[in-house]
């Protein structure tokens, strides 16, 4: 008896109309909370080379962590409205304040 090995790579071509940006940075998705509606998109930790400042425990997210960025999905925002945010601290924001314990001249990272 004779067995066909089976073929576990995928076929180049299923894959090919993925876009390289979109797969790094993750796909924006808009959410809704008591505060307004957000445009949030998933970082994975591959994706993280920078340390940011989480808004929701005011504590730093390093390089390599995978996070969420949010911002208005109003339209009136700009950049400089993004927040990066640890993934359970934006899911907690609801149920939580900021902690924001540093003063006033303290960097912010991004």
């Amino acid at each position: 008896m004779t067995v066909s090995p089976r073929r576990n790579r995928p076929r180049r071509d299923e894959h090919a109309n993925l876009d390289a940006e979109r797969v790094r940075q993750g796909v924006p998705a808009v959410q809704q909370w008591r505060d307004g509606d957000w445009q949030v998109r998933g970082i994975s930790g591959g994706a993280s080379v920078k340390t940011y400042r989480c808004p929701g425990c005011d504590q730093e997210i390093r390089p390599g962590v995978a996070h969420v960025v949010a911002w208005p999905a109003d339209g009136r925002g700009d950049l400089t409205d993004r927040r990066h945010w640890h993934s359970g601290c934006w899911r907690a924001r609801d149920r939580r304040g900021p902690a924001v314990q540093r003063g006033r001249g303290a960097p912010r990272y991004g």
